[in-house]
């Protein structure tokens, strides 16, 4: 009996994968076939998506990419997270994914991620509605009333966390600008102190972001529906405060974004859609902005020549400022060159933004290349910017490659590009000016071994140790 449901399910089995070879052959023998680019598909259901996370799981998740790339050119088609994937190591193509609309690519996610961003989603959500939020976000966090805020909570939250570090203990670095990015991102969304409610939010927020590459099976004790309750509960105390603001009176000058969305005369900006984008954009205060921040710090300690020049640049800075008797000002950290080129090629190496993913709504054409509707396209960011062909030793950390060189070039998009260019790039800059300043002219360490994880978020493995000596006054 055993044998008989060993052959039927065998036999189940072979008709899907047969099944499932004739749809994607019926699929490629399309007018289009010819402009395909190369590549393949790999297995059948799962393509080519192990190989994709075991390479991204290791200190070269470009490996993938340059595998294929080598035999079958920078655009190349393959299999991954279950669908027929384009692609693109090519900066061009990039760039015209990146800054495509909505009738040519809409934005493509895993399902769990889809799942508990909702559809109203910034992520998510296309045409006018999408760039009217975006545009108004865009303006608010351009604005010299956030910078001044968002300068004065950094300082404040960075001297705070810093003023506990001691030398007979490690500090760890990602650990310390989680926190600070997490206070300082909040209060500019909805204007929340620390205390009692911050802790609660974090905590949530924590369980949240757990489920966001989780499977997408929303039932109780699964990954994700823990994540979906945080979520709500999350989205619970953003209504307060709105239903707070419109009880008191929305003020006509904005103080965070929730003032800004809420001033805005568009009917579909509802209540719901406020306190969902709010809690989708607090998740550039757990990973990319103090990810910058620890990676800037695990690069400095391996390239001692950048380091002193940065802390020379720093102290300068800090000795005129302490004789005219004023303090720093959101301009005086940007103004800094050298430290902004330390950000710029930490943003090049670090790669946070790996890539991007769309489908296409229509067959499009690029470069000679068809890609089919239907099909997801990877514009693969990261391995530009380690392309040695862009870059002359890319894997190299040298910050003085961008001394008067254009950052605004196809070949450097560390936070996307287009209608959908991360909003928050000039304050991300602003926090890890302001954290390097804090840093180098206050301390001097010594960093322990640690190695960069780059999937499914990147982070450090260790999170990011050192030990700390401070510098006599």
């Amino acid at each position: 009996m055993d044998n008989i449901w060993i052959m039927v399910v065998t036999a189940i089995f072979l008709c899907t994968v047969i099944l499932y070879r004739n749809r994607l052959r019926l699929m490629l023998k399309s007018k289009h076939r010819k402009k395909l680019p190369l590549g393949t598909l790999g297995w059948p259901f799962i393509g080519e998506t192990l190989e994709f996370i075991a390479c991204a799981y290791t200190d070269r998740p470009e490996s993938f990419m340059d595998k294929r790339r080598s035999m079958y050119g920078k655009v190349f088609k393959s299999h991954i997270f279950g669908s027929p994937t384009i692609v693109s190591t090519d900066a061009d193509v990039n760039k015209f994914i990146l800054q495509s609309d909505a009738k040519i690519f809409i934005p493509s996610y895993p399902k769990s991620l889809m799942k508990l961003m909702g559809e109203s989603s910034i992520l998510l959500i296309n045409g006018s509605l999408q760039r009217r939020i975006h545009g108004l976000i865009g303006a608010f966090f351009k604005s010299q009333q956030l910078k001044a805020q968002i300068t004065r909570d950094m300082q404040k939250y960075v001297q705070e966390s810093m003023a506990n570090w001691r030398e007979d203990y490690p500090i760890y670095i990602q650990d310390e600008t989680k926190k600070i990015a997490f206070q300082v991102l909040v209060k500019a969304l909805i204007s929340l102190d620390p205390g009692e409610e911050m802790d609660l939010l974090k905590k949530k927020f924590q369980e949240f972001i757990s489920g966001l590459m989780s499977l997408p099976i929303n039932l109780p004790g699964t990954k994700l529906h823990q994540s979906l309750q945080a979520k709500k509960k999350m989205v619970k105390l953003v209504h307060r405060t709105i239903q707070a603001r419109r009880n008191s009176g929305i003020s006509k000058v904005p103080k965070d974004v929730v003032d800004v969305l809420l001033n805005d005369a568009n009917e579909k900006l509802t209540d719901d859609l406020i306190a969902d984008n709010t809690i989708d954009m607090m998740i550039p205060g757990e990973d990319s902005v103090p990810v910058l921040m620890t990676l800037a710090t695990k690069y400095l300690s391996e390239c001692p020549a950048a380091l002193q020049q940065l802390t020379e640049e720093n102290m300068e800075l800090k000795k005129l400022k302490d004789q005219l008797g004023e303090p720093l000002c959101w301009s005086d950290y940007l103004s800094l060159p050298f430290t902004q080129t330390v950000i710029t090629e930490t943003l090049r190496m670090g790669n946070i933004i790996i890539g991007a993913m769309r489908k296409a709504v229509k067959d499009i054409e690029i470069k000679g290349y068809i890609i089919p509707q239907g099909w997801c396209v990877l514009a693969n960011l990261r391995s530009v910017h380690l392309d040695e062909k862009n870059y002359e030793r890319p894997y190299q950390f040298n910050p003085w490659r961008w001394k008067d060189k254009d950052t605004s070039s196809c070949y450097f998009t560390p936070f996307g590009g287009g209608q959908r260019l991360c909003p928050g790039l000039d304050l991300a800059r602003l926090e890890a000016s302001i954290f390097l300043h804090h840093f180098v002219t206050q301390f001097r360490w010594y960093a322990e071994e640690d190695a960069i994880v780059n999937f499914p978020t990147v982070r450090m493995k260790k999170r990011m140790p050192i030990w700390v000596k401070r510098v006599e006054p």
